[in-house]
């Protein structure tokens, strides 16, 4: 990832060592973390860019990055409530199935649309 971190500019390229290995200092590895944390929270990589820029400007309003974080809690919000549904669906369809030898199944009904 920190190659294409690099690549995308998230990162600037570290100086190298002899032998060609990457020397990171201190400020490399916090913005590494910083973006590990973003990741972890959800946040895609272009909203990275941007609470990187925040992150690095010292006068900045901290009613943008709440925006951010906000949007990104719904956005998740969203997702998780889809993924609910459908698990309610999977179970509600299992149930229904009597999972013996019968060819008859609501699963595979449902996920032919109806159709067999």
């Amino acid at each position: 990832m920190i190659r294409h971190y690099e690549k995308i500019g998230l990162i600037p390229p570290p100086p190298r060592r002899g032998a060609g290995y990457r020397d990171f200092d201190n400020s490399d590895l916090h913005r590494l973390r910083f973006i590990a944390n973003a990741r972890d929270l959800g946040f895609p990589i272009e909203e990275i860019r941007t609470l990187l820029g925040l992150w690095s400007d010292n006068c900045r309003s901290s009613a943008e990055v709440k925006r951010l974080a906000l949007a990104r809690a719904g956005e998740l919000q969203r997702k998780a409530e889809a993924l609910t549904a459908m698990q309610r669906t999977l179970v509600d369809l299992a149930e229904r199935c009597h999972g013996d030898e019968r060819p008859d199944c609501p699963i595979i009904a449902e996920l032919a649309g109806g159709h067999r």
